[in-house]
């Protein structure tokens, strides 16, 4: 598939790949500019006029950072919530320190999926917005420093990786070892996909981009190191390029570590260098404090995609039978049934006639429901208290990282343990108040639909949305997916495998069946569970417990009818 770019960047021999001109330029057309050539030359006194591009197809725009979390315990809740105010889709999280190979809900809709071997030490995830939850078509979980997913979106697919490498003081061998993890990973994914790398690199790049043109530009931080030198040579291997460096920022908005009088920078986010033109924006986001010493850095992306004729996923609604149990809701019913068969108390005998009648009724008497999901259950603890909390430790950390007095410092330590506070408290007192509930039916039905809840959260991938080829790449066009299941139906078909000898000389037992007695259907259904989700016709059990005898009868008519067909056929 051919992907065409945002913006088509003027070539600079001093920085190839993008110039500031290009830089002013995306800074007042954003991310869904539609400008080819842009802006004016700063020197030179040459004019660039501008040109609408002619374009094919639709642009999706996303916004994906990477952000050293410190430890995700007691932080799921706040980290959904700065996603949500600065509208990033997709985060790379590193030093989790979560042990385990899942993937869960951490509220407002994000889904978290990580990897750790050990709870108080490194661990790397991926956070999604609830709308790119479905799109994910693989995980593959490396080490606890190193993983990846992959995403399907609008046809294009783009390969989100989340790396942590071992720090400055680490043994060699360590280094190495994250290093060919992170080149494995890189070399599985086929050229023609889209890959960003978020990553604490814990190295820095530096200033200046002398000799390394193809892979960086000049706006890093200060000197370059040994684990910098790394990060530039990794980049040079995979024909990446340094996102964070070609943006021309305040030093505030490069700067992605502060501890004590240190600044620098170590977390930085990479992409191919063929589509760096897709990037039209990056930069650290200031004043948040989800991590203590590291800030998040966030690129706006944009994706040219065709456009592809998608059939709409209806919102399925379904009748709330459940509301039978009531005695009320029941005689409502059987009224209501009544009159729709003209006055009637026998149920007619053809079944198309009466299931269509009682689906009707149902739907009527009863309800529909909206179809939506229920509330997240697993961050019903978030209420006004604990945001309240959240946001004045914000402005404290915002008011301690613009003047660093002792007094901001204290204050801000001191909301840090406000927020704990108020967090745990919370927790608990929904915790109370749900297990006082579990000796009620309602409270039963809670712990079952967050059990639920977290079952469907911790599955990787929600939906299976395309296929692979005998060499394992991902099918996705309609035309390679049905090539790909013809073979595979061929292969299935025509394969020779051992046979059971036929047992020549069987006789054939003749006998009478008896009908079906209405006696044996009421016994049938008394022994039925109601709340049990309903089959094709969409009839639970309710129903036919609810008309009683006339259920009896009808049902007992039927499957005789069954019967006969079935013995005569």
């Amino acid at each position: 598939m051919r992907i065409v770019s945002t913006l088509n960047f003027i070539p600079d021999r001093s920085r190839p790949g993008l110039t500031t001109t290009a830089i002013g330029a995306v800074d007042l057309q954003g991310a869904g500019g539609n400008w080819a050539t842009v802006g004016r030359r700063s020197r030179g006194g040459r004019r660039v006029h501008r040109q609408r591009e002619k374009r094919k197809g639709k642009s999706v725009g996303l916004r994906i950072g990477t952000l050293n979390v410190g430890t995700m315990t007691g932080k799921g809740r706040e980290l959904a919530d700065m996603m949500e105010r600065r509208k990033v889709d997709i985060l790379c999280v590193q030093e989790t320190r979560w042990k385990g190979s899942k993937a869960r809900s951490i509220g407002a809709g994000f889904k978290l999926f990580y990897y750790g071997v050990d709870s108080k030490r490194n661990g790397v995830g991926v956070v999604l917005k609830e709308e790119f939850v479905r799109n994910v078509l693989e995980v593959k979980r490396v080490s606890d420093r190193v993983m990846s997913l992959k995403l399907e979106i609008e046809g294009v697919m783009l390969n989100v990786v989340s790396g942590y490498a071992p720090q400055v003081g680490c043994e060699l061998e360590e280094k190495e070892r994250f290093w060919s993890e992170l080149d494995e990973v890189m070399e599985s994914i086929p050229t023609g996909e889209r890959v960003v790398i978020g990553a604490d690199f814990n190295g820095h790049v530096g200033e200046g981009n002398t000799g390394d043109e193809e892979v960086m530009g000049k706006f890093g931080v200060k000197e370059r190191n040994l684990e910098g030198q790394m990060v530039v040579d990794f980049a040079k291997r995979m024909d990446m390029a340094v996102v964070n460096t070609y943006f021309q920022k305040r030093e505030e908005h490069r700067v992605t570590y502060k501890s004590g009088g240190r600044r620098t920078q170590v977390d930085y986010i990479l992409c191919r260098r063929g589509n760096l033109k897709e990037i039209s924006d990056c930069k650290v986001v200031v004043g948040e404090s989800v991590a203590r010493q590291h800030r998040m850095v966030v690129c706006r992306m944009t994706l040219m995609v065709c456009k592809k004729k998608r059939s709409k996923i209806e919102i399925e609604k379904k009748t709330k039978w459940w509301k039978l149990k009531k005695e009320e809701c029941c005689e409502e019913f059987r009224q209501k049934l009544r009159q729709a068969l003209g006055g009637q108390v026998v149920l007619p005998d053809d079944w198309e006639t009466t299931a269509e009648v009682i689906r009707e009724t149902g739907r009527k008497v009863l309800g529909v429901s909206s179809g939506r999901r229920k509330e997240d259950k697993e961050t019903w603890w978030w209420n006004e208290e604990v945001q309240d909390s959240i946001q004045r430790k914000r402005l404290a950390k915002k008011k301690w990282d613009m003047d660093r007095t002792e007094e901001n410092r204290q204050e801000y330590k001191e909301l840090q343990r406000r927020v704990k506070r108020e967090v745990s408290k919370a927790k608990q007192k929904a915790y109370d108040e749900l297990y006082t509930r579990l000796d009620t039916r309602e409270g039963e039905k809670d712990l079952y639909r967050l059990a639920r809840q977290r079952d469907r959260d911790g599955k990787d991938v929600q939906q299976v949305r395309v296929i692979k080829d005998r060499d394992g790449r991902v099918l996705t066009s309609e035309e390679s997916v049905q090539r790909r299941w013809k073979e595979y139906f061929e292969e299935l078909m025509n394969e020779e495998n051992e046979r059971e000898k036929r047992v020549e000389g069987v006789n054939s037992v003749e006998q009478k069946v008896d009908k079906i007695r209405k006696d044996e259907v009421r016994k049938a259904l008394k022994r039925m569970k109601s709340g049990k989700a309903v089959g094709p016709d969409d009839i639970p059990v309710e129903v036919w417990k609810c008309l009683g005898e006339a259920a009896v009868e009808f049902l007992a008519s039927l499957f005789n009818r069954v019967l006969e067909i079935t013995i005569g056929g």
